[in-house]
């Protein structure tokens, strides 16, 4: 009985001692999770919003009882951020336009681009996608990791992209180490929002041109 007694007593003080950090991981996993076996089959946008921004910020709110403005809901420091979103377009377009040129990346994303579907659909998708990543992970985990939350939210952001073009695979370690670096540095997810719908839609163009 002592044995798990204090076993008992070990896995209280721990979870006690993480709760919030256990509670964010988890919660992300959760929606992950629920988003690939249960999505909402009316609509593929709203289910992706509420996996993965309406349930993070239920529990930001209701759980942690804090509030989603410094989970990155808000603007952040944007004369910042408008920098950084400059520069990744700038730099984007022409690696784009290139990529476009892979075999790979054309018989996946060449398959005709409509214009409704991305901005009723996919829009909201890289909304859902970014908060969750690059607002409720993020800072949920800086607290305790700091800087290193940066490298932590890379993670599933490369796994999310299982699936498509290799190319683009790897090369979203480096871009989801700068989504969130960007969001990080400027305390919002906004700017990665707006970098991600940004290369997601030229890259559209430029297979379809």
């Amino acid at each position: 009985m002592k044995f798990f007694s204090r076993e008992y007593q070990e896995i209280k003080n721990f979870v006690e001692e993480n709760f919030k950090i256990i509670l964010i991981l988890g919660v992300a996993t959760f929606s992950l999770i629920m988003q690939w076996y249960r999505p909402l089959r009316f609509s593929p946008a709203l289910s992706n919003v509420f996996y993965f921004m309406v349930l993070p910020v239920l529990v930001i709110r209701f759980i942690l009882k804090d509030n989603p403005y410094y989970y990155g809901l808000g603007l952040g420091n944007y004369k910042l951020w408008i920098n950084y979103v400059a520069v990744t377009i700038i730099i984007s377009v022409p690696v784009l336009y290139l990529a476009s040129h892979f075999s790979q990346v054309y018989r996946y994303y060449g398959r005709g681009f409509n214009y409704y579907e991305f901005f009723s659909i996919t829009v909201p998708i890289l909304l859902a996608w970014e908060y969750l990543l690059r607002g409720f992970l993020l800072f949920g985990l800086e607290e305790r990791f700091g800087k290193a939350s940066i490298v932590i939210q890379m993670v599933p952001f490369v796994l999310l992209h299982l699936g498509k073009p290799e190319i683009e695979t790897l090369s979203c370690i480096i871009t989801g180490l700068w989504f969130g670096w960007v969001a990080y540095r400027s305390r919002s997810f906004w700017p990665a929002f707006f970098m991600h719908t940004f290369i997601n839609f030229i890259n559209s163009i430029f297979t379809n041109l």
